[in-house]
């Protein structure tokens, strides 16, 4: 995993110390700072509507008409929450167990778990925060494959349940964003064969690539004017999340706007990615999304980042262009958009269109 995608990026994009380090939540438990304070007129000029009441749809995975339920979600939206997904109850209650003991821990122990500025695991800041003014109501604690190293710098004598949880998840959420991959590529009319890094070897595809990060929304003294998280895309091709039962999420969708994404006990939120979007050639949404915090509820949620292996370049399938349809972006390693998007954020999409030529992304 030494030579991951992210952590290739990462290494090549640091960020600043000031842009890791998380505020200590507790000892501004009364009063919103104003490095955390943001005007959300202006700083978000489209909130969420409290009129809007459609959210994303609830798919059940062993629907019969799942294949063309899950095309029509990831065309309108996007993202969408499954139900029968396989994943036992018991071990995403443990889950989040742990990650709140992780979150409940004092600043200072949390700190011996700081990632570097050229690190992608342990402690810190949402990395898109540097793209920002102000900072956000949140920390995080990123995994890449095993976490013994930074957990033991947490516990030293008692990581080995988190670490053990942590992983049984992992994999559990590789086998289950494979299959849901499998469903939006029949969706597109497309099979394994189609893309050759996903046909199955040895019981699956051994070279992709994944993270694991924690995220904490702690209790805020005034929610109307701090962000949990601005509003973003992801890189991945596509994110899994399991969410507290606690209201935050929310994706932005084209004439309504801002739309909550209500949990639902046990189901998990499948959010299609950049890669994916580039992939089926614009026919997926990659939508953005956000999360706003609240002054009642420590609201926290574990998302899984699945990419293509390191040397794979992603591009329109070739099934889906024609002369109607030509290809809309270039090929491009996930390291590469990475880059693209370390340096122009939002703006990514621009700099691997197909008609576009950069040398030094």
């Amino acid at each position: 995993m030494m030579n991951s995608s992210i952590s290739e990026s990462f290494k090549s994009n640091p960020v600043q110390l000031n842009r890791i380090v998380p505020l200590d939540f507790k000892a501004h438990a009364i009063k919103l700072p104003d490095s955390h304070t943001w005007t959300l007129s202006t700083d978000n000029p489209t909130a969420v509507d409290p009129l809007t009441f459609e959210s994303v749809p609830v798919i059940d995975l062993d629907d019969p008409n799942v294949v063309s339920l899950t095309r029509h979600a990831c065309e309108q939206w996007g993202m969408f929450q499954v139900t029968n997904h396989g994943i036992r109850s018991d071990l995403l209650i443990e889950l989040e167990f742990q990650t709140r003991r992780l979150f409940s821990l004092p600043l200072d122990q949390k700190l011996h778990a700081v990632r570097s500025p050229e690190d992608f695991s342990g402690y810190g800041l949402p990395r898109i925060s540097t793209f920002f003014p102000k900072l956000m109501w949140s920390e995080g604690f990123s995994i890449m494959g095993s976490q013994v190293e930074h957990a033991s710098k947490l516990w030293p004598n008692d990581h080995t349940k988190f670490c053990n949880v942590m992983e049984e998840y992992q994999r559990e959420m590789k086998d289950l964003t494979e299959r849901i991959l499998g469903l939006m590529l029949r969706s597109l009319g497309l099979t394994r064969e189609d893309v050759k890094w996903l046909k199955p070897k040895d019981g699956g595809s051994r070279h992709s690539q994944a993270l694991l990060h924690l995220n904490s929304y702690p209790v805020c003294p005034d929610p109307s004017q701090a962000m949990g998280l601005a509003p973003h895309t992801d890189s991945s091709l596509l994110t899994l999340l399991y969410q507290s039962c606690t209201n935050g999420l929310q994706v932005h969708k084209e004439n309504i706007g801002w739309a909550p994404v209500h949990p639902i006990a046990g189901a998990l939120i499948v959010n299609v990615g950049d890669l994916m979007y580039i992939l089926s050639n614009g026919r997926f949404k990659s939508p953005k999304h956000q999360v706003l915090v609240n002054k009642s509820c420590h609201r926290i949620s574990i998302a899984y980042f699945y990419g293509p292996p390191v040397d794979v370049k992603i591009s329109p399938s070739m099934k889906l262009i024609d002369h109607k349809h030509p290809p809309l972006y270039r090929p491009v390693t996930w390291k590469e958009y990475l880059d693209a998007k370390a340096m122009h954020f939002d703006k990514a999409f621009e700099f691997i269109r197909n008609d576009v030529r950069i040398s030094n992304i």
